[in-house]
């Protein structure tokens, strides 16, 4: 009898049990046989853009050349090919760099104690413009025992593949085989200068006056130690700054007349070191501890102008430096000489700390974008200031004056400012299936806490972006009667959210609804509408159902003829159906 009751109760129990599970398992039967063909039936042809080439850290997708670029012309620029028009390279007198493939690397490594190899792309255009400055280096280098050479990357993708190219073009400078990036400027007088501090002592004696002249002539900058010696412990730590320094060329010398012609009083006590710029603030004397870190750090804090002026040629100075910390002058030229050295004036009170910048806003190749990267509009003068360590930037309100540039970078450097990010103004309707996001509506779409939110953040040049546009209009349609999901967009190059990063166009990120104080979910799946549907589905916290129904845009009048059609619709469902 005993045994009969436990049989009863085991059989209850696992009734039970089966009655939970089985409805869980027909549910998620029925969510993978789910019909959703009825999604995949587009007007238009949809790109998955999942299958195209990953270009989010390329340079054409962050900064664009132009404003407006020709509609066909996205895809070929960002895969870096072009079938119908392939680049025909300029004339380059080129003969001094060495050609390496697969056959012919080895050897060329095996026979040569020093060399630099360029890793590149025939359609890039930093490769382009790298070229020419590239072959005068190797000219001018080829009597000091160092061969340049460059590897097609497009052809030798092995060797590519073993040297870790990411990006073109990517540049090594090789020792007895060992290699290392080539970090400094890309022209001819920077490579030939890097190059000569790693093959050779990375400082030079002045004996003479006549030498003496002949540098502060042609030198732009320079650094002079006044030394008890030409040799030994002094001109050791000052050698071994040199080569931690790339652009600035490092001289020694124990005349006393040519210490003067350098601005160093000849009865100075030894070792002495002096600074010379051609700038504004002209001399810079050293009166540290003569040792490699301390020469370093007080190189490093003067070796730029008191405001230096923002170009292709200077950048490399600017974000290869040790002081993330950036003062920014915006102004047009007409009016840049009225407050240019106002900052320097401020700038002298903030050396080492921060580097001070002005940006000519009417410079179509440097200025514009950078002052379109800083929400920068108008003629200024405007001050701004960015935190290289976290990207963040600060806005300045008030009058261009000495007194509030020195409160304002205090402030900075204290920790004390409000980050500033760009908004374009909030639209006045955004009825679209695809609702627009700007900055300063971001909270109130994107981190509503009610709704699951899909943003696109794209830019308008991407030839990606304008492939995916349909898509995105397509999914946003057939779930515009789903009251918890929102699919919005928003241009990453007018607008900026601390919740919103992108390192590349388009990113797409999810804010699950009830989370928003957590990170954004990046949204890593297959560009197609189906697709979105799916990965929605799995992630969104409010559960929804989407029925297959006839759409009838809103856009377009419904004809008389339709009519039975709209009644069968209306009859099955009332979603819709593209």
């Amino acid at each position: 009898m005993t045994s009969f009751r436990c049989f009863l109760v085991l059989s209850l129990v696992s009734f039970l049990l089966l009655s939970t599970v089985l409805p869980s398992i027909s549910t998620n039967d029925e969510q993978d046989d789910e019909d959703l063909r009825f999604l995949e039936e587009t007007e238009g042809k949809s790109v998955d853009i999942a299958s195209l080439p990953h270009l989010s850290d390329s340079d054409d997708d962050q900064f664009p050349d132009n404003d407006e670029e020709d509609e066909d012309s996205g895809s070929e620029q960002e895969t870096g090919a072009s079938l119908s028009d392939p680049y025909k390279a300029p004339q380059i007198d080129d003969k001094d760099v060495v050609v390496l493939t697969q056959g012919n690397f080895s050897d060329f490594i095996k026979n040569n104690k020093f060399g630099m190899v360029e890793f590149y792309a025939p359609w890039c255009g930093h490769c382009q413009s790298l070229a020419p400055e590239y072959a005068a280096a190797a000219t001018e280098l080829k009597g000091e025992g160092v061969l340049l050479a460059k590897v097609d990357a497009t052809q030798e993708d092995e060797l590519a593949e073993e040297y870790d190219v990411e990006a073109f073009p990517t540049i090594y400078f090789l020792v007895d085989g060992k290699h290392t990036l080539y970090p400094a400027a890309r022209n001819k007088d920077a490579i030939v200068t890097w190059i000569k501090k790693q093959i050779g002592p990375g400082i030079y004696n002045v004996t003479t006056l006549d030498d003496a002249e002949r540098i502060l002539t042609s030198e732009s900058e320079v650094a002079l130690g006044y030394l008890n010696s030409l040799v030994g412990p002094e001109s050791d730590e000052l050698a071994a700054t040199s080569k931690l320094l790339d652009d600035i060329k490092f001289y020694q010398t124990m005349n006393p007349d040519v210490a003067k012609l350098f601005h160093i009083d000849p009865e100075v006590k030894r070792p002495a070191l002096v600074l010379l710029k051609k700038d504004a603030e002209k001399i810079c004397h050293f009166d540290g501890l003569f040792v490699k870190t301390a020469i370093s750090e007080f190189v490093t804090s003067n070796k730029l102008p008191l405001v230096t002026i923002f170009s292709r040629e200077s950048a490399p100075s600017i974000f290869e430096s040790s002081i993330k910390m950036h003062l920014l002058l915006f102004a047009t030229l007409n009016i840049s000489e009225k407050y240019i050295p106002v900052l320097q004036e401020a700038a002298k009170l903030f050396k080492g700390k921060l580097i001070s910048i002005y940006v000519q806003v009417d410079n179509e190749e440097s200025g514009k974008p950078v002052a379109n990267f800083f929400g920068v509009s108008g003629n200024g003068p405007t001050i701004r200031a960015y935190s290289g360590d976290d990207a963040k930037k600060f806005a300045m309100n008030g009058d261009v004056t000495f007194n509030n540039i020195k409160a304002f970078a205090e402030d900075f450097l204290a920790g004390r400012l409000k980050p500033f990010y760009k908004s374009d103004p909030i639209p006045e309707t955004n009825n679209e299936d695809v609702k627009e996001v700007v900055g300063d509506n971001f909270d109130e779409i994107v981190l509503d806490e009610s709704k699951d939110v899909l943003l696109e953040i794209y830019a308008p040049w991407c030839g990606h972006c304008r492939s995916l546009e349909p898509t995105y209009n397509k999914l946003a349609q057939h779930l515009r009667g789903i009251n918890s999901l929102v699919i919005a967009k928003m241009d990453g190059t007018t607008n900026e959210h601390p919740k919103a990063k992108s390192a590349g166009f388009p990113t797409m990120l999810f804010f699950p609804a009830g989370k928003k104080s957590f990170d954004p979910m990046k949204v890593n799946t297959g560009r197609t509408v189906v697709d979105f549907y799916k990965f929605l589905k799995e992630h969104a916290t409010i559960p929804f159902n989407l029925k297959k129904a006839v759409l009838v845009p809103k856009d377009k009048p419904t004809k008389t003829s339709d009519s039975k059609v709209r009644e069968k619709s209306s009859s099955v469902s009332s979603k819709e159906e593209l």
